[in-house]
C-alpha cells in the first residue's frame, strides 16, 4: 500500500480532546473526540491519535505532522498555581511589581475596596543588581558583576530555580541582561531563566517584567509536557527513529515547532482558543460573512472573539488570569460558562452559574459519577432535563443519567422556591447572559455595532445557547459549522508558522528618522527570516507583515496599525501609516485629530511578523439535491420557555440535511459531537458548505441575504 500523508490537529480541552486528521493527498477530513485526562493530558492526546488513525485505517508511519493546541500554560496561570519565582531587576527598582499600575479593572468602577491581585513573586524573592542603561541604549552605569554573582548565589542557596530578569531599558540594549544570564548559568546551572529582552523587547518596565515572569513560570510545565508528548509520539514510528514533526499553537494565530516553544512558552498561553478563532474565521469567510463573532463553548469555559474580513483581531493588552501579558495574542475573552459550569445559590439567595466547573471528572450529575460537591447541577444537566440534548454524548459513547440530573435541579429549585422548569431555564438564561457580556467586551467595547455581526458557534456546547444569544444581543444570525465540536482542532490544520518581533523606537511623526526606522524594520525582518529558516521554510516562501503602534503625543496607550511591508520608509510611507492610525483611532474612540496640526502623532513600537505558509485543507462545496424530503423524524418533548412548557419537537440528524434545505423551529439538530436547539421563531438554511445559517423568521437580515 502506498504511503499516505496525514496531518493531525489535536485540541485538548478541559472535558474533551478534539481530533481532526487531514489526508494531504485525497483531501479527506476525519474528526473525532475522546475524553480529556486532566491528571496527565498526554494520555488523552495519544488516545486521540490512536482513535483517529483507527477510523482512517492508517498507521503512525502515515503521519506527516501533528499540530497541537494546549492548555498547559493557560491552566497553570488561571489556577494561580505558580511555584516559587525569583526576580532580578535594576538596583532601586525592587518595588516595581508592588507599584504595578493604578488602573482599576472593569467592573469595579470607582469602588474603594478593590485590592491589587497577589504579586507573582514574593517581595523577599527580589534581588537587584547595579548598572544602568538609558532609553537609547547608552550605558550610564557599568554592570556590577559582584552584585550579580551575589544575587545568583542567593537564589541557589534557597533552592529557587525559576528566575525572571528585567533590567531598566533592556529593550534598547540587552548587554546587561545577557551578562546576568551568563552569571546565572555559571553560579546556578540548575536555574530556568527568562530575560526580558528575549521575551518582550518593548518599553514599560512593569508589563515587560510581568510578561517575563509569566514566561519563566510556565517554562518547567511546558517543557515537561512537550518532552512527554515527544517521547510518546516515538511509539507511532515503530522504533524506526523517524521523528514526527510536532507543532504547538501560539496565541498570535501561528504555530511553532515544539522544540522552539519550550524556549518561549508564554506564546502558548491562549493556544487552544486561538485555534478555534482561526478555524471559525476561515469557515465564516467561506460562508460569505466578513463581520463575525466567534463563540467556542466547551465543558469548562466559553471563549469569544471578533473576526473582521476573515482575520481575528489581535491585542497586546491581554491578560491570563490575574497576570497581564504584552505578547501578541488573538483578542479572546473567556468566561466560565461551559457545559460543566455549576449552578449554585449565593449567600443572598440568588441563582448563580459558574465560573466553577465540574470538569471531565467527576463531570455533571448526569455523568453518573456523583457530580460536583454538594450535588449541584450544571448547565449540561439543565439542557438534558429540558430535552434540548439527547440522553447521551458522542453518538451514544457516553450515556447520560437523566434521573440524576433531574434530582439535582429539583433540589436546587426547592432551595430557590422556583418550579422545576423555571429553575432549569433560568440556569440557561444566566449562562447566556454571561456569554453575551463576554461578546459585548470584544465588540461593543471596541466600537463595533454587534447588530451587524453573525455569530459562529462551535465547541461541544457552543451552539446550545445560540438562539438565546441572538435574542439578547440582536445579532444578525448564527453560523454553525459542520462538526462544530472539532472546529478548534480543524483550525490547527489551517495555521501558518508565525513569529513576532518588536522593538520600541519612540519618535514624533514630525521628527522621524526614516533611515533609523528602516534599519529597525530590516533587523526585525532578519530575525524573523532566521526563525523561518530554522523551521525549514525556503527563503522564497517567507512572508512578512509590518505593524506600528502609534498614539497622539501625551496619550498613555497606543493603537496598532498595518504598515506597508515592501515600500521604502519616507514621508509618503509615514503619512500612510498615520492616516491608518487616524482611521483606527476614530473607530475605537469616536474621534481623531487628523485635521488638528497641534496634536502630533507619535510612533512607539515597530513590529515585524514572519510567516511560513502551510497547505490548508479545502472546505468542500455541495450542490443542492434535485429533490429532497426529510423522512418523518422522531419527536421528543422539549422545553424552550418555562411559560410555554414542553413542545413536541422533531429530532433531526444533521447528516440528513443537504445544501439549500430550509426548516423552521422548533427543532433539535443532532450530530456526533454537538447539538443545535432551534427555538420557535427561528429558521435554518443549510448553505453550500453544509453550515447551518440560523436567523429569526421575521428578520432575515441584509447580511444573510447577501450571502445567499
Amino acid at each position: 500500500m502506498a504511503q499516505r500523508r496525514i496531518r493531525i490537529g489535536i485540541d485538548t480541552g478541559g472535558t474533551f480532546t478534539d481530533v481532526v486528521a487531514f489526508d494531504e493527498d485525497s483531501g479527506e477530513l476525519v474528526t473525532t473526540k475522546t475524553p480529556s485526562t486532566p491528571s496527565n493530558p498526554a494520555d488523552g492526546f495519544i488516545n486521540g491519535i490512536e482513535k483517529v488513525l483507527g477510523l482512517m485505517q492508517a498507521s503512525g508511519d502515515d503521519i506527516t505532522a501533528v499540530c497541537h493546541g494546549t492548555t498547559v500554560a493557560t491552566n497553570k496561570l488561571l489556577e494561580g498555581k505558580v511555584e516559587q519565582l525569583g526576580f532580578i531587576t535594576t538596583q532601586g527598582y525592587e518595588f516595581m511589581l508592588e507599584i504595578a499600575r493604578q488602573a482599576v479593572p472593569d467592573g469595579y468602577g470607582n469602588s474603594y475596596f478593590w485590592v491589587k491581585p497577589p504579586r507573582i513573586v514574593a517581595a523577599d524573592h527580589v534581588r537587584t543588581v547595579g548598572g544602568r542603561m538609558d532609553f537609547e541604549g547608552n550605558e550610564i552605569r557599568p554592570f556590577d558583576e559582584e552584585s550579580a554573582t551575589v544575587a545568583a548565589r542567593w537564589f541557589k542557596e534557597r533552592g529557587i530555580t525559576t528566575i525572571g530578569v528585567c533590567f531598566l531599558h533592556s529593550y534598547a540594549a540587552d548587554d546587561h541582561e545577557l551578562r546576568m544570564r551568563e552569571i546565572l548559568r555559571r553560579e546556578h546551572p540548575d536555574a530556568i531563566v527568562s530575560i526580558s529582552s528575549e521575551v518582550l523587547r518593548e518599553y514599560r518596565e512593569y508589563e515587560r517584567s510581568m510578561t517575563t515572569l509569566v514566561d519563566a513560570a510556565v517554562k518547567p510545565n511546558v517543557s515537561r509536557y512537550v518532552s512527554n508528548i515527544h517521547s510518546r509520539l516515538e511509539g507511532f514510528t515503530g522504533g524506526s527513529g523517524r521523528e514526527i514533526p510536532f507543532y504547538i499553537m501560539k496565541s498570535n494565530g501561528g504555530v511553532l515547532s515544539a522544540d522552539e516553544v519550550v524556549h518561549q512558552p508564554i506564546t502558548t498561553v491562549l493556544s487552544g482558543p486561538a485555534a478555534g478563532a482561526l478555524g471559525a474565521a476561515l469557515i465564516a469567510q467561506k460562508a460569505g460573512f466578513d463581520k463575525v463573532l466567534t463563540c467556542d463553548g466547551g465543558g469548562t469555559s466559553t471563549d469569544v472573539s471578533v473576526v473582521l474580513d476573515g482575520e481575528p483581531t489581535l491585542t497586546t493588552e491581554g491578560t491570563v488570569g490575574a497576570y497581564p501579558s504584552k505578547i501578541p495574542m488573538i483578542d479572546v475573552v473567556t468566561v466560565g460558562a461551559g457545559g460543566g459550569s455549576i449552578a449554585w445559590v449565593s449567600p443572598e439567595g440568588a441563582l448563580k452559574v459558574g465560573p466553577h466547573s465540574a470538569g471531565a471528572d467527576p463531570g455533571p450529575l448526569c455523568y453518573g459519577k456523583g457530580g460536583p460537591e454538594g450535588g449541584l447541577p450544571t448547565i449540561t444537566d439543565a439542557q438534558l432535563v429540558l430535552g434540548r440534548i439527547p440522553p447521551h454524548l458522542l453518538g451514544g459513547e457516553i450515556p447520560l443519567d437523566v434521573e440524576a440530573a433531574r434530582n439535582g435541579i429539583e433540589a436546587l429549585a426547592d432551595r430557590l422556591g422556583l418550579d422545576f422548569e423555571r429553575c432549569a431555564t433560568g440556569i440557561l438564561e444566566i449562562s447566556a447572559w454571561n456569554q453575551a457580556n463576554a461578546l459585548r467586551q470584544v465588540s461593543v467595547k471596541r466600537g463595533l455595532d454587534v447588530r451587524d455581526f453573525m455569530l459562529t458557534t462551535f465547541g461541544g456546547s457552543g451552539s446550545l445557547l445560540a438562539c438565546l444569544l441572538v435574542d439578547i444581543l440582536d445579532l444578525a444570525g448564527v453560523v454553525v459549522p459542520q462538526n462544530p465540536g472539532n472546529v478548534s482542532a480543524f483550525g490547527l490544520l489551517t495555521v501558518d508558522v508565525k513569529n513576532d518581533y518588536v522593538q520600541t523606537q519612540v519618535a514624533k511623526q514630525s521628527a522621524l528618522d526614516h533611515a533609523a526606522i528602516e534599519k529597525t524594520f530590516t533587523g526585525l525582518t532578519e530575525r524573523a527570516a532566521a526563525a523561518l529558516d530554522k523551521e525549514g521554510f525556503a527563503r522564497s516562501e517567507h512572508q512578512f507583515t509590518r505593524t506600528v503602534d502609534l498614539r497622539y503625543f501625551g496619550q498613555a496607550y497606543e493603537v496598532r496599525v498595518l504598515a506597508p511591508a515592501d515600500a521604502p520608509v519616507n514621508d509618503a510611507y509615514a503619512a500612510q501609516v498615520a492616516e491608518a492610525f487616524h482611521d483606527a483611532h476614530n473607530q475605537l474612540y469616536g474621534y481623531d485629530f487628523r485635521s488638528d496640526p497641534t496634536q502630533q502623532v507619535e510612533w512607539v513600537n515597530l513590529r515585524v511578523t514572519g510567516v511560513g505558509p502551510i497547505t490548508r485543507p479545502e472546505l468542500t462545496r455541495h450542490d443542492p439535491p434535485g429533490w429532497w424530503a426529510l423522512a418523518d423524524p422522531p419527536h421528543r418533548q422539549v422545553c424552550f420557555d418555562a411559560d410555554e412548557g414542553y413542545l413536541p419537537t422533531p429530532i433531526i440528524n444533521r447528516t440528513d440535511l443537504m445544501a439549500e434545505v430550509r426548516l423552521t423551529g422548533p427543532a433539535i439538530i443532532e450530530e456526533f459531537g454537538s447539538t443545535v436547539p432551534v427555538h420557535p421563531g427561528f429558521e435554518v438554511r443549510v448553505d453550500e458548505y453544509l453550515n447551518l445559517v440560523i436567523t429569526k423568521v421575521a428578520t432575515v437580515t441584509a447580511a444573510t441575504e447577501d450571502a445567499r
